[in-house]
């Protein structure tokens, strides 16, 4: 009698054993992936928060088609990261809201921060961060009063 019981309880855990991997393989199939624009989010978002910070140069803005017929906007970016130089392109279009594409051109300098172990996954733009300069820095001029003392420690002068 007790070995019907040791094989009864055999059968039980077999079969509880069965249906839960059962459960779980049905659960893990039919769970929600994230889409391409949450998996863009996420990245933007780690970028913003724990990437490093480099100086690097607006290339052009400009507005593709992509093959579904939506139209995109694409920053174009150029830096350059222990002697390489990088180029890349990030998807604005999600952004526009945040950033006036009338204040940027070609030309301007920019920050874009990058992963350090993989240099080339970059932005230049996030929701809580912009790379972006509203204008050009302005450095200030020497006035006479500084030519003055670079004067004074000449030789000839005395």
């Amino acid at each position: 009698m007790t070995l019907l019981n040791k094989d009864a309880w055999e059968a039980a855990a077999g079969v509880t054993l069965v249906a839960g991997l059962t459960v779980g393989a049905v659960l893990y199939l039919r769970r929600k992936r994230p889409t391409e624009e949450e998996l863009e989010r996420a990245r933007r978002k780690m970028l913003a928060l724990s990437g490093r910070v480099i100086d690097g140069m607006l290339l052009d803005i400009r507005e593709i088609t992509v093959e579904d017929g939506r139209s995109l906007t694409m920053l174009e970016y150029s830096y350059r990261s222990a002697g390489v130089d990088y180029e890349c392109s990030q998807d604005i279009t999600t952004l526009l809201s945040v950033i006036d594409l009338g204040e940027m051109r070609a030309g301007f300098p920019c920050s874009v921060r990058y992963q350090p172990g993989n240099p080339q996954n970059s932005i230049v733009i996030s929701e809580t961060w912009s790379g972006l300069r509203s204008s050009l820095p302005v450095y200030p001029l020497i006035g006479p009063s500084k030519h003055q003392e670079i004067g004074q420690l000449r030789p000839d002068r005395g």
